[in-house]
């Protein structure tokens, strides 16, 4: 009869290890997660503990999309969090004896020792320890309710950074702090339900806090980088003048052949609005000078025109540098005597003098 009811328990618990095993490698998405803990965990002495769990979750990060960084883009960083957490068995903590009752509370305490690789209320935030890289602060925290090992989240977190126009080329560290909660021990109420006020319960869970901090790496690629440095010259009102660019690199990479655009609209035009400027090396100028008219009506005011720089990269392709703004300053027009002007003038002192003359004979005739 021992032998017997041995046989049965030795069954029970065979049974009972392989279908934890099935269930935590396939089905650990179908059993409910642990809600919200509205309540406080029971303590120690109205529970018992029939098993202890080993394996928590373990998080990693990985990015959607191209890891390279344009200098003055604005994008969205997809960053997906997965969960490679292990659950690696249990060990027995007490035994059942021939109570089936303990045995089914045994079975039970199995499969929520399961859940303890699962990541609950998963929040980051995303920072950066650079000053050419800012994260929006709409964006940079976010949280998922719960992460399972094996699966990966519906829906990517989001994050928005924008680069600024004067970042260096290199390798940008953006870092990830996690914070999130597993399940650290879970222990069977055995019957301590009604005692506790909630007869529905039939398990405590006590979580613990994890902190996790992750790194993403970007890169920003050498290139050019044009920018105006300098505009020289004077234009007036009704007038053309010579308005002298200045043109620099910036970048890690030279600007082969470059060639320079400027566009004029009216009141302002440009007879040659393209000129040839060579090759602009790092840390290096270049000058074009384009001669600019201004119509009789143009105001008098600083007029922002749009310049370009066509170029040929290191890899031999062609290339484009972003709008710059070169402003030309039209200043009043010069005053400047008329044909018909200088005539009147002229008539004027004539006629003077002659009245002059006049008065100095009627004088001296009477003398």
């Amino acid at each position: 009869m021992k032998q017997t009811l041995g046989k049965k328990v030795f069954i029970r618990f065979a049974l009972v290890m392989i279908s934890v095993v099935v269930f935590s490698t396939f089905s650990i998405a179908e059993i409910c997660p642990a809600s919200a803990k509205e309540f406080l965990p029971a303590a120690y002495q109205h529970t018992t503990n029939f098993y202890t769990g080993y394996g928590e979750p373990d998080l990693y990060v990985s990015l959607l999309g191209d890891m390279e960084l344009k200098r003055g883009e604005t994008r969205d960083l997809k960053i997906i969090v997965s969960n490679r957490g292990v659950f690696y068995g249990v060990k027995s903590a007490q035994g059942v004896g021939t109570s089936e009752m303990k045995q089914a509370l045994a079975i039970k305490e199995l499969e929520y020792e399961s859940l303890r690789t699962v990541a609950y209320g998963v929040k980051s935030t995303l920072i950066t320890n650079s000053e050419y890289i800012d994260v929006d602060p709409a964006t940079s925290s976010q949280t998922l309710e719960e992460v399972f090992p094996g699966q990966l989240p519906d829906d990517p977190l989001i994050f928005t950074i924008t680069i600024s126009k004067k970042a260096p080329a290199g390798v940008y560290m953006l870092t990830l702090p996690l914070t999130y909660e597993f399940k650290k021990d879970t222990r069977m109420t055995v019957g301590s339900g009604a005692a506790l006020g909630r007869p529905d319960m039939d398990h405590a869970t006590y979580y613990q806090t994890t902190n996790k901090t992750l790194t993403i790496p970007m890169f920003i690629e050498p290139e050019p980088v044009l920018d105006v440095v300098d505009v020289s010259g004077h234009l007036s009102a009704g007038g053309t003048g010579t308005i002298n660019v200045t043109y620099m690199n910036t970048g890690e990479l030279p600007a082969i052949d470059a060639v320079a655009r400027i566009v004029a609209m009216k009141p302002l035009s440009c007879d040659r609005p393209i000129q040839s400027i060579g090759t602009i090396g790092p840390g290096f100028s270049k000058t074009a000078s384009f001669v600019i008219s201004a119509e009789h009506a143009a105001v008098v005011k600083t007029y922002g025109l749009d310049s370009e720089i066509k170029y040929t990269d290191t890899d031999g392709e062609t290339a484009y540098s972003g709008n710059m703004k070169v402003n030309v300053a039209v200043i009043p027009a010069e005053d400047k005597l008329s044909i018909i002007d200088i005539v009147i003038i002229g008539l004027v002192i004539a006629l003077i003098v002659l009245i002059s003359g006049n008065m100095i004979r009627s004088k001296n005739q009477k003398n």
